[in-house]
């Protein structure tokens, strides 16, 4: 699973004078990427206060590869958000699979999808991991005979499995990610989701380290 920069655009310094505008103020530009304590202050004032317009005036596009089963729980976060991703209505090229190195165990809170702890199995591999492998083999030859076939690969890619990889082109606000890492970085968030939350988390405080520090929480 992957969470790649593919562009940017503004600064810390973009919100500072989204802000400043209010009063017909703004800092120098000149100072990008040195801001003065005072333009700090008041993004750390901002995001204590729950002004969100001005972190509006920035943007983060990324693409992401992930499991179906991971991106259906990813794009619930809509607001701010665009989300364009690759369909198999029109792609029928090899299909790629996510297998986990570890498989948790049920959470005793029906609230929670796992208990984040490893299941123990001596014959683990056998009963569970080559099962998927199996399962997914099967798909994939399925598959591939319904396209030699004729059918149209909106319909054939009915067939593939919930850990087959799609990519996506996902696009926002600092303040839309941060709102998405916030939630997807704790601990009691699916942990795949917690993978991909965490590289958003890493590209995003290189590019706008004082909104992004204020914002996450």
């Amino acid at each position: 699973m992957k969470a790649e920069l593919i562009d940017s655009m503004g600064s810390d310094l973009s919100v500072v004078n989204a802000a400043r505008v209010s009063f017909d103020k703004e800092s120098d530009w000149k100072i990008l990427y040195n801001l003065e304590e005072k333009d700090q202050r008041l993004i750390k004032y901002l995001a204590q206060h729950e002004h969100w317009s001005p972190f509006a005036h920035t943007s983060i596009q990324i693409r992401v590869s992930a499991p179906i089963f991971v991106a259906r729980q990813l794009v619930k976060h809509q607001v701010g958000l665009v989300w364009n991703e690759i369909s198999r209505r029109y792609v029928d090229s090899k299909p790629e699979f996510y297998f986990p190195e570890v498989w948790r165990g049920c959470a005793e809170d029906k609230k929670q999808g796992s208990s984040n702890e490893e299941i123990e199995w001596i014959d683990r591999e056998e009963r569970v991991g080559s099962a998927l492998r199996k399962v997914c083999k099967e798909a994939e030859h399925s598959y591939n005979k319904m396209i030699e076939a004729g059918v149209s690969p909106e319909q054939a890619r009915m067939i593939l499995p919930q850990n087959m990889y799609t990519s996506w082109y996902w696009t926002g606000s600092v303040y839309a990610f941060a709102r998405v890492c916030n939630l997807r970085c704790k601990k009691d968030a699916q942990k795949e989701t917690q993978d991909i939350a965490w590289q958003i988390d890493e590209i995003a405080s290189d590019i706008f380290p004082i909104s992004w520090n204020a914002l996450r929480k």
